[in-house]
């Protein structure tokens, strides 16, 4: 049965540990090919304190060529989440507080930036309509609200997503709910702040895409994931052509031999073939890395079984290096249970790169960013010196 979009926001805000111990998962253990990390440093680069700087880092984090990196939190600020930079020295500045109201509230998702240095997002909720906004902050740190969504059968609601700007400045990004069938939209907004509502979903091509940003190939065809919808209900992976086609390329099917519930950015590589992750189902029932052919075919490479050398829960997507090797975090699993960054081989092999232990944060959320050294950058949203989240890197 296909969960309601708040019951599944409901399941990704507790948290795959509460779910566990409600439902007494008990780890069903097999053959996993993983081994120790190599020599990696962990730092964390700044410890929220939940006040006026920002509670909640869930999002993506955004890295300019001087080094400093840009993301939200969820609240904090006036109370309804920021939008922050950490300088290279470690230093945080808000950007902007969110109040809530018509200048949005809650920003859920990462920002991205254009080459004035103007930052771009979303929030969940305010705006004009009260169902979420798509919002620029400039370099004075004045925000300008570009879109209010206002909900129905004509336009998306709860934009939990992030965004994904083209060359030509264009925004593109999803909402969680509403549209034709009230699960869900994919919309661009132009250089104009217009509108226009590129796919509704209908369940039965997907629905309810939660907690993902899109990805756009060469030709301008934008691709992506549900949560939920498809032949089986438990989410889909699609391509959106320029003309405005929608394809499904995979349906999930749940069950030990494949993920459901589908979260984060699909990766995709030289050869058009997307990889990704679904949050749960796979031989442990924790979860899997997924790729998908240009034909539609897929193949998991690895499920997750959880423990103390191996991860749980994919919330986050991942992405490839040159030599196409995976990068990603999983919400749980490790020596602590509370959450991992992990790498996935060409050849499969697994090999956790970072297990959280609560001070240095916990429970990893979205997706990883990469520099040119091969220095991985990411947020959690609890644990640090708060227990209200961390922004850290890992160095080779």
């Amino acid at each position: 049965m296909t969960d309601t979009l708040q019951q599944r926001i409901s399941k990704v805000r507790l948290g795959a540990a509460s779910a566990a111990l409600t439902l007494g998962v008990v780890l069903v253990l097999g053959v996993v090919a993983t081994q120790s990390a190599q020599a990696q440093t962990f730092t964390v680069l700044y410890n929220f304190t939940g006040s006026s700087d920002g509670a909640y880092p869930y999002a993506i984090l955004l890295r300019d060529a001087a080094g400093n990196l840009y993301g939200t939190t969820e609240v904090g600020g006036s109370g309804n989440g920021v939008v922050f930079k950490v300088d290279t020295s470690g230093k945080e500045t808000v950007l902007y507080s969110f109040t809530g109201g018509a200048d949005g509230g809650y920003p859920f998702a990462g920002v991205v930036r254009d080459k004035s240095g103007n930052l771009y997002g979303t929030t969940e909720a305010g705006g004009s309509s009260a169902l979420g906004t798509v919002f620029k902050v400039d370099t004075s740190g004045t925000e300008t609200v570009l879109h209010s969504f206002a909900g129905g059968t004509t336009d998306g609601c709860y934009p939990y997503g992030g965004l994904l700007r083209d060359k030509a400045g264009n925004l593109y990004g999803t909402t969680a709910d509403c549209g034709a069938s009230s699960v869900g939209t994919v919309f661009k907004i132009d250089t104009s702040g217009a509108e226009t509502v590129l796919h509704s979903f209908t369940v039965s091509d997907g629905g309810y895409p939660f907690y993902t940003s899109l990805l756009m190939d060469k030709k301008g065809n934008l691709y992506g994931v549900t949560s939920s919808g498809g032949t089986s209900g438990e989410g889909v992976v699609y391509k959106l052509s320029k003309s405005g086609t929608l394809t499904v390329l995979h349906s999930f099917t749940g069950g030990a031999t494949d993920g459901c519930y589908p979260y984060g950015t699909p990766a995709m590589d030289k050869k058009g073939t997307l990889y990704g992750t679904a949050e749960a189902c796979g031989s442990s029932s924790e979860g899997i890395v997924w790729k998908v052919s240009k034909t539609g075919t897929e193949t998991v490479l690895h499920s997750f079984a959880g423990g103390s050398s191996d991860g749980g829960y994919p919330l986050a997507g991942v992405i490839m290096d040159a030599k196409g090797n995976l990068y990603g975090d999983t919400e749980l699993g490790g020596t602590s249970s509370l959450g991992t960054v992990y790498k996935l081989s060409k050849t499969g092999t697994l090999t956790l790169l970072h297990s959280f232990a609560g001070s240095d944060g916990e429970i990893p959320f979205d997706d990883l960013i990469r520099d040119a050294k091969g220095t991985l950058y990411g947020t959690t949203e609890g644990g640090g010196s708060s227990s209200v989240g961390t922004a850290w890197k890992i160095t080779k």
